[in-house]
């Protein structure tokens, strides 16, 4: 039912692009048609990535700034400035400072501190694109099912003309074999099983 109602909402999306409108080319392997599948695949996942970015709530979209500024050269570059000042005006080497961390205590607890909220704000931009990561995995799980189901209703019916015209290899036991339908569940199981017999006892 799931993937009737995706593919009535793909052939929707796709109905202004039919055959015969000004510029769509009615030939199957016309390179120009092909580029704009290809065109129009690419602009609705990056208009789906978009709204999806602006659906992120105020803390996710915190953490991604936050997480992207601690991941560039700029902070790098800023904090080696601020230790240095600190490291030298401590050690009385910049006479107009006066020292005020001479044990470097301060400079030690500062940094401990903003290491632990940056490592939290990692895991939370972590969290967020592993959901993500999630997401699209499910829907290439999705497109590849519906592939496999397109693919054995085409080859049942090659069979079935081939059976029709009483052509030998239609018998082929092998083909008869791929016109069954992939279960992913008993995949998974067969998976399991032998991650399971690959472990070693103990």
């Amino acid at each position: 039912m799931r993937a009737k109602e995706w593919r009535m909402t793909r052939s929707q999306s796709e109905r202004p692009r039919k055959a015969g409108d000004p510029g769509v080319s009615t030939d199957p392997f016309d390179q120009d048609s092909f580029s704009s599948v290809i065109e129009r695949n690419i602009e609705v996942l990056h208009r789906k990535w978009k709204e999806e970015e602006r659906q992120a709530s105020l803390q996710e979209r915190i953490a991604d700034v936050v997480t992207a500024f601690s991941g560039s050269m700029v902070f790098v570059y800023l904090h080696l400035a601020i230790v240095i000042s600190w490291v030298l005006a401590n050690l009385g080497w910049l006479p107009l400072v006066p020292q005020f961390d001479p044990t470097f205590v301060i400079l030690a607890t500062v940094a401990s501190v903003e290491a632990i909220f940056l490592s939290t704000f990692v895991l939370i931009s972590q969290n967020i694109a592993a959901r993500n990561a999630e997401r699209r995995s499910e829907l290439d799980l999705q497109t590849n099912l519906l592939s496999e189901h397109e693919i054995t209703k085409l080859l049942s019916l090659t069979l079935e003309i081939a059976r029709h015209l009483g052509i030998d290899k239609a018998g082929d036991a092998s083909l008869s074999e791929l016109e069954q339908h992939v279960a992913p569940e008993k995949v998974l199981d067969q998976i399991s099983e032998k991650q399971r017999s690959d472990m070693p006892s103990e």
